[in-house]
């Protein structure tokens, strides 16, 4: 018996009023879809610094790390994928796509405008609540 590689991530949900951002993948087994920004976290690293770091390397821009939203487990075909996702605000207004293809700011009628990755998909109607409940 094999075991599975597991990998663990953090994800930022980028909320503006009654809009979170997504971005569209450029690269890779799933290329064309789309995700909330973030990544692999590094050794020693806690979940608001990886968001820092990984926003900066993905966007060029500065989050304010917020409350936890959820924590999804996805089994993947190649991996088991545990996906820590936050709330987060932008520092300033200035992005700059660095590794995406697209990217977009939905509301809660858009969200299911875009071919989302699994994981991700998960969060949508915990995010749909949010915002229309605002």
């Amino acid at each position: 018996m094999t075991s599975r590689k597991c990998i663990e991530v953090v994800a930022a949900v980028i909320r503006r009023g009654t809009q979170i951002f997504t971005t569209q993948r450029g690269y890779g087994d799933w290329k064309d879809w789309w995700e909330f920004p973030g990544g692999k976290m590094e050794p020693g690293e806690t979940p608001s610094e990886a968001l820092v770091r990984e926003i900066r390397e993905e966007l060029d821009a500065e989050v304010r790390v917020g409350e936890l939203l959820k924590t999804v487990e996805w089994d993947y075909p190649a991996f088991h994928l545990t996906l820590h996702c936050y709330w987060c605000t932008l520092a300033s207004d200035q992005m700059h796509l660095l590794e995406h293809e697209s990217a977009r700011w939905l509301d809660a009628a858009g969200l299911d405008s875009v071919r989302w990755l699994p994981a991700d998909e998960q969060l949508l109607p915990l995010i749909a609540n949010t915002l229309l409940s605002e």
